[in-house]
């Protein structure tokens, strides 16, 4: 099969989809792999490396799609969809259920789609989207800790404090792999940290971890209130796989934060989980919201692309190996949880999740 790796064109995605090694063990098993020059770049793998693990560099995006399957890291940006095809299966996340625009053009072309973020395992687990969740939700406390910063429009509060002062308050709404990361970092910087969960195993999991050292409530409009009030930082983590993020944080209660408040939407890919959130880039990643500051870049993984390209490689490998080495169905058969990750096929919307989100 030919597979083609196109280099991203979302606002500083600098991640590629698939490593110099990645690509060697496609070719070894007898496919034909399309790397655009200079898709590694950005995450500091190099032309020569693709070149020397036997994949041909190709000159254009439009060789890159050209191949049967494509994989990618971003969904396609409306500059590719002329890429998008009856004959071609697109591996990538995806994200539709925020994305109607793209939803009809993959109907539309017939395209075979598969999306990173509803793949299953063994233990229903998410094992393409947790590696990614685990870089976002360490970065959201870490850029949170960064517009804190009273140059950049925060509070000026330092996340650890100092010795004689309080340390920044920080309120995680999700418990799951976003939000078990943000805990960890936030923990680590010595925050002060609040997780609140629909789940209370999932918060006796993190009582366990911490023996008691992050508080633990069982999510609720007039909990999240409460918390959110004291809040310096919020990190939006909230999950519902394939579907839109529920709006857990109306603009009225945004009015009553504190000033210089930091609200970090992790969730934004999927719409968002804060009722004023809209996508942000690298180049521009905050927005105010009455005295508040929101970042709601869609693509934070991008920043650190290099542990970024490796972590996701590594775990959508195998499932890509699969796709290329015999037909879908035997894919499926192989990795029952991938089937669960398809999204369009031959003109039709597969998933429920999507087609409620968009009324269809």
């Amino acid at each position: 099969m030919r597979i083609g790796i196109p280099a991203e064109v979302m606002n500083n995605e600098n991640r590629v989809s698939l490593t110099p090694q990645g690509a060697a063990l496609l070719v070894r098993d007898g496919h034909e792999v399309l790397v655009q020059k200079g898709a590694g770049q950005g995450a500091g793998f190099a032309d020569d490396k693709y070149a020397q693990a036997g994949a041909t560099l190709v000159d254009s995006a439009a060789q890159a799609w050209g191949a049967e399957l494509v994989i990618k890291v971003k969904e396609p940006q409306q500059a590719e969809y002329q890429f998008l095809r009856e004959d071609l299966i697109l591996f990538t996340y995806l994200h539709l259920a925020a994305d109607a625009a793209l939803t009809k053009e993959l109907i539309s072309s017939g395209t075979t789609a598969i999306a990173y973020e509803t793949v299953t395992d063994a233990r229903g687990t998410l094992p393409l989207l947790t590696p990614m969740s685990q870089v976002a939700g360490r970065l959201a406390v870490l850029e949170g800790a960064h517009h804190m910063m009273s140059v950049n429009g925060g509070s000026g509060k330092l996340l650890s404090g100092v010795p004689g002062t309080h340390p920044a308050r920080v309120v995680v709404l999700g418990g799951g792999q976003v939000g078990a990361s943000a805990v960890a970092m936030a923990h680590g910087l010595r925050g002060e940290v609040t997780v609140l969960d629909l789940d209370s195993a999932v918060l006796q999991r993190f009582d366990d971890i911490y023996h008691g050292g992050v508080r633990t409530i069982i999510s609720d409009p007039l909990s999240i209130e409460e918390e959110l009030l004291e809040a310096d930082l919020v990190i939006g983590a909230v999950l519902v796989p394939g579907a839109a993020a529920p709006k857990l944080v109306k603009e009225d209660l945004v009015k009553r934060l504190k000033p210089g408040t930091v609200l970090v939407d992790v969730a934004i890919d999927q719409g968002g989980c804060f009722e004023n959130s809209r996508k942000t880039s690298h180049d521009n990643p905050t927005f105010e919201v009455h005295d508040t500051l929101f970042y709601c870049v869609a693509n934070m993984p991008g920043a650190v692309a290099n542990t970024s390209t490796r972590a996701l490689s590594s775990a959508t490998l195998p499932y890509a190996r699969a796709i290329a080495n015999g037909t879908l169905e035997e894919a499926f058969a192989r990795f029952p949880g991938l089937e669960p990750g398809l999204m369009t096929r031959g003109g039709e919307l597969l998933s429920e999740p999507v087609r409620a989100a968009h009324g269809l």
